[in-house]
């Protein structure tokens, strides 16, 4: 199995220059060329064309949709978004909200990549430290009632830490591998690796990259991260479709 990854916090399209522009991040999405983006700060409550934001980017890219609201109201919903070139077998959405803070939740979803299951989670962890413990805690626990212990699984988001030794990310290391923490945060001028990329079993994980280009340094406040994977295959998924500047981790 070898695909390649994106994780990318939005910011409901809108940019660095306080535009409103989903069209420009659709054209971010695009340039990525991942089979797989989990998306954070999706507002399906702003409408395209007509169209909410999701719908919108899963009609422009042809990619298929898998929304995981975390605040649902009379004028929509906002939060996490799972966009896929494969087919879902099933989709699981998981709360994480801690009382008295913000909202927040998971999307476990199981893909079928040529045969083979994937299980991708998709989140976007809380801005408080304590908050972020119980979130990891409650995140684990979900994927142990799953079971599925030797099913390979991305785990990818916003995760809003910024400590490199510290922090509720020891937790998902010491399960699914030391992650790397390239910075993403804020996209002018990247110094926080608020955003990560999980493949487990970690020899997995072949590549990572931060995509920086002037049009993403705008796009949002959060660059995307993108990731190429591969488990017993003899050759990466290959390179983008069109060479960019980005920086390597």
């Amino acid at each position: 199995m070898a695909l390649s990854l994106a994780s990318y916090n939005i910011h409901r399209c809108f940019g660095t220059d306080g535009r409103y522009t989903p069209e420009r991040t659709a054209e971010v999405i695009d340039a990525l060329d991942a089979d797989v983006i989990g998306l954070q700060e999706v507002d399906m409550r702003l409408l395209v064309d007509g169209r909410a934001q999701l719908d919108f980017l899963a009609d422009r890219l042809n990619l298929n949709p898998v929304p995981g609201p975390n605040i649902k109201g009379r004028r929509g919903k906002f939060g996490n978004a799972l966009l896929t070139r494969w087919p879902v077998l099933s989709v699981r959405r998981t709360d994480l909200t801690v009382r008295h803070f913000e909202p927040r939740g998971a999307i476990l979803a199981e893909l079928n990549v040529r045969g083979q299951p994937l299980r991708v989670v998709v989140t976007h962890l809380g801005l408080n430290a304590a908050e972020r413990r119980l979130q990891v805690r409650h995140l684990l626990l979900a994927l142990e009632e799953e079971g599925h212990d030797d099913m390979a699984t991305i785990i990818m988001g916003d995760f809003n830490e910024w400590r490199p030794t510290r922090g509720c990310l020891r937790t998902i290391d010491r399960r699914f591998g030391q992650s790397l923490m390239p910075r993403t945060f804020p996209s002018r001028l990247p110094l926080l690796p608020l955003d990560r990329i999980w493949a487990w079993p970690a020899d997995g994980l072949k590549r990572l990259s931060v995509y920086a280009t002037p049009l993403s340094r705008m796009t949002s406040d959060h660059l995307p991260l993108r990731a190429e994977v591969a488990w017993d295959a003899h050759e990466l998924p290959g390179g983008w479709r069109r060479r960019m500047t980005i920086t390597n981790v």
